[in-house]
């Protein structure tokens, strides 16, 4: 049994107990009053949870924010996020003004004319990083180092406008073609001045870095030199010179379609954009000259023609071969050229048909009959001319025997030497067969058909002159009885 005296309504029990009916008076038992029942003390506990909850906040707030002290080049970003630090940076640097001193009085431009920027971001969030507000032992003194940069074309824009006078523009180099020298030269460049960029992106990081809102910055003149240099130009114009000594239109190594220099020019046009030169060609322009090519390059074939000896061994070549050709489709010629010659490439490799020349062998030998006085000339066993002739003395033979025509020359002398038994003056159309022993004319006589030289062939001069240039070096000569 739970005892009494424990339970927690056991004073209630017992004043019920003395007032119910018992041996005695109840009023002999009645209790005094009971205390009144005061209530648990809860006021620290609503005291304490604001104080509690500020401190909560304090440490969560020196998570993401930067420590006290620390700067971003003269902005002091400490106790901010990395965001609003961030912002803070680029505002900053927007309204820093620089002031410049020059000859003609002073002007002044803002980083945000110049169009300065940093990495405010990067910055910020390497501030945080370096100098984070829950870790006091990188508070005082801590600095962020950043670079500013410039917007070199709004920069020198907004300049301009406030001191265009110390301005002077550069000029651009040139190239055009001189018909006079049928060639591309140069013109050159010339170099500029205006406010020297670097002074004054000098000037703003160190304006940016002290913190300062406003510095002096002296006017500093620089040469500006112009986008399309004169190096540029000249190679350029070498390049284009060059094309213009190949240019036309190729089968194979042959330049069969030159195309003249001034006309190649009027193709094309050549320009300077951002200090580039740029080449392009005019396919319209190519076009005339393209409609024109199969009547340039189109031939029919031309057979070849060749002297031989009777072993079939050629001696010369009468009549150069021409293989025939038939140019194929010109569509689009006009604009891959015009793409080729933008790219410096003025060779344009035409595509064809060939066709094979045939080759005819004229075998040729000069037959000399000592016992008839005649030399006749064969080709292709087919008498081509015959002469009388007269050939040497008994004292001075002819000889005999199979021999092949050497050394020709159109006039010489001969005999004509000291201890010589004759002496013959301009003796022509000469060709040696044997030693020295030669077709040759004889102008002194005309008793052909009877011996009468020193050994020679003598000949009409025009029967001389006709084996002169029949009969190439090499040709087979039968001198026989």
């Amino acid at each position: 049994m739970t005892d009494l005296a424990t339970r927690p309504d056991a004073d209630e029990e017992r004043a019920h107990d003395a007032a119910s009916p018992g041996d005695g008076d109840a009023s002999e038992y009645q209790w005094a009053p009971a205390e009144p029942h005061h209530p648990k003390k809860r006021a620290l506990l609503w005291i304490g949870l604001p104080a509690g909850a500020t401190a909560v906040a304090l440490v969560a707030a020196s998570l993401v924010l930067i420590a006290p002290g620390t700067t971003v080049a003269g902005v002091n970003v400490g106790g901010l996020t990395a965001g609003a630090a961030s912002d803070a940076i680029t505002a900053r640097l927007a309204e820093t003004t620089l002031v410049f001193e020059g000859p003609d009085g002073q002007f002044q431009i803002t980083g945000a004319d110049l169009g300065a920027t940093v990495d405010a971001t990067a910055a910020a969030e390497a501030a945080f990083a370096e100098h984070p507000m829950w870790n006091p032992s990188t508070w005082f003194p801590a600095g962020i180092d950043v670079p500013v940069t410039l917007d070199e074309s709004r920069a020198t824009e907004a300049l301009r406008a406030v001191a265009g006078d110390l301005y002077v523009d550069p000029v651009d180099a040139a190239v055009s073609f001189d018909p006079a020298s049928a060639g591309y030269v140069v013109t050159e460049a010339q170099t500029g001045e205006g406010i020297d960029l670097a002074a004054v992106q000098e000037g703003l990081q160190a304006a940016f870095d002290s913190g300062a809102a406003t510095a002096s910055l002296e006017t500093t003149i620089a040469p500006v030199p112009a986008a399309a240099t004169t190096e540029e130009a000249t190679a350029i114009a070498t390049s284009l010179n060059g094309m213009l000594d190949v240019v036309g239109f190729y089968v194979g190594e042959e330049r069969t379609v030159p195309v003249d220099r001034t006309v190649a020019a009027s193709w094309l046009s050549v320009t300077a954009e951002d200090g580039d030169f740029v080449v392009t060609a005019d396919a319209a322009a190519i076009q005339p000259v393209v409609d024109a090519l199969p009547a340039a390059v189109n031939r029919e074939a031309i057979n070849a023609t060749v002297i031989t000896d009777t072993a079939g061994e050629v001696l010369r070549e009468q009549t150069a071969g021409v293989t025939g050709r038939a140019l194929e489709s010109t569509d689009g010629i006009a604009d891959r050229f015009a793409g080729m010659l933008g790219e410096g490439e003025a060779a344009f490799p035409l595509t064809v048909t060939e066709s094979e020349f045939a080759t005819t062998a004229l075998v040729r030998r000069i037959d000399v009959n000592l016992s008839a006085q005649r030399t006749t000339l064969y080709e292709n066993d087919q008498v081509v001319q015959s002469w009388a002739m007269s050939s040497g003395l008994p004292g001075s033979p002819t000889l005999p025997g199979s021999f092949r025509i050497g050394w020709k020359t159109p006039m010489q002398d001969m005999g004509c030497f000291p201890g010589a038994p004759y002496c013959t003056e301009n003796v022509p159309w000469v060709s040696y067969f044997n030693g020295d022993q030669a077709f040759h004319g004889a102008y002194w006589h005309n008793n052909f058909g009877n011996v009468m030289s020193h050994g020679c062939v003598n000949l009409p001069v025009n029967a001389a002159k006709f084996i002169y240039d029949w009969a190439p070096q090499g040709t087979q000569v039968s001198v026989h009885y």
